[in-house]
């Protein structure tokens, strides 16, 4: 049985990106060797969408509220990589890591699937 989801995030400064991950967003985490973090994340769901493209892999961290999650995250130095753009769907932005990646934020604008 599928108990749960496990997201990688490959980075150029993963100490960097771990620490912004814990100390900036807040995760909570375990040590699972050498300063090896990993984090728990809030409920997540899964989407599948059609593509004419390559198949790829999106991660967005989810939040009720874009524009006062950015403004807290503002306010610890965090710099907006992408401002609001609203989709209809939902509202999209990204943030910059200490590495220099982006991550992607999403206020969704319809019944959230982890709700259920």
């Amino acid at each position: 049985m599928i108990n749960g989801v496990h997201v990688i995030v490959y980075s150029r400064d993963a100490d960097a990106d771990r620490a912004f991950i814990r100390d900036v967003l807040g995760f909570p985490g375990v040590d699972v060797g050498g300063g090896w973090l990993i984090f728990k994340l809030p409920p997540a769901e899964i989407a599948a969408h059609p593509t004419e493209g390559e198949p790829q892999h999106e991660l967005y961290l989810m939040c009720d509220d874009l524009e006062k999650t950015l403004g807290d995250l503002r306010s610890k130095g965090v710099e907006i990589a992408k401002p609001p753009s609203d989709q209809g769907w939902g509202t999209l932005a990204a943030i910059k890591l200490p590495s220099g990646a982006e991550l992607s934020l999403y206020e969704p604008h319809h019944q959230v699937a982890y709700d259920l």
